[in-house]
């Protein structure tokens, strides 16, 4: 079976990561005036349009900036993601601010995007050593956060999460709510890998904790990935079969759970009983392949 085609794992671009450590790559590329760069306001991107604003480094050399990033190149355009420092200021550009959820662009954009805002974020709160608490410096074209005190060098981190679809024997699909949703918005279970633990081994340990429903270990089925920078997951995507139904919710995380089958999902859905997932959500792609089809708008 192909994996799923997931919004955010679509990319058009070259990383192009052998040019990082290139001695001032940022300021050779600053310099030309075909580098695109792309304007990163917390988890907001500069928009014109529908379209993701490419400006020219001049257009945005007057900036307070965080972080200046190498994000790869394509059709021997060099691409740039510039993070603002003040999120909350507004900048002096004539463009919108659009977040990454509700982007409707082309694949080249959207990659460019998620990666950008996955960098941006590490930035945010990683400003300082694990190891010695100095302050660290930015290098390698926004990849690397280097220590001056004790020579370190700490990376983008990514958190491995899974997301999956559990149903029984009757080919039910499992929806929950946690405490934090509105009523009627459901999805399917998710939760972090822990230290120590394989994936499959995290599907059947979540769905255990979170709805006291067992799952056999034969039935996990990988089904795709994609980056969730909210703010560094890695959402990896499964299908399972569970062997137990009772639900017995973990109160701190479930909300409600059930098991529905395709016709009240429908129902449900065309009423507005039902709020599912964004369509750039793997929860969303996993619902929808269950079901065998879009569902609602």
């Amino acid at each position: 079976m192909r994996p799923l085609d997931l919004p955010f794992a679509r990319s058009a671009h070259d990383r192009a990561a052998h040019r990082r450590a290139l001695p001032g790559l940022l300021d050779d590329l600053r310099k030309e005036q075909g580098t695109r760069v792309l304007v990163v306001r917390g988890t907001r991107v500069a928009t014109v349009g529908s379209r993701v604003a490419f400006l020219a480094p001049d257009d945005v050399a007057h900036l307070a900036t965080r972080a200046l990033l190498f994000l790869g190149e394509a059709d021997g355009v060099s691409h740039l993601g510039l993070v603002l420092a003040d999120v909350e200021a507004e900048p002096d550009l004539d463009v919108e601010w659009t977040g990454l959820r509700t982007l409707d662009a082309p694949d080249l954009e959207v990659g460019l995007v998620v990666e950008a805002v996955a960098l941006a974020q590490w930035h945010a709160v990683h400003t300082h050593c694990p190891l010695c608490g100095t302050r660290t410096e930015v290098r390698q074209a926004g990849w690397v956060r280097h220590c001056p005190a004790d020579e370190s060098n700490h990376f983008p981190r990514t958190d491995p999460a899974v997301i999956m679809a559990v149903t029984d024997a009757d080919d039910r699909l499992l929806l929950a709510r946690g405490p934090q949703w509105d009523l009627g918005r459901r999805s399917v279970l998710a939760g972090f890998v822990e230290p120590g633990e394989g994936l499959e081994q995290a599907v059947a340990r979540e769905t255990s904790e979170e709805v006291g429903v067992l799952i056999d270990p034969a039935s996990i089925e990988y089904r795709g990935s994609q980056s969730w920078p909210f703010p560094a997951s890695l959402m990896l995507g499964f299908r399972a079969r569970a062997t137990t139904t009772e639900l017995t919710r973990q109160e701190d995380e479930i909300a409600e759970a059930d098991w529905f089958t395709r016709d009240q999902v429908a129902t449900a859905v065309a009423d507005g009983h039902l709020g599912l997932p964004g369509r750039s959500s793997i929860a969303r792609s996993l619902i929808e392949e269950w079901f065998g089809g879009p569902l609602g708008a």
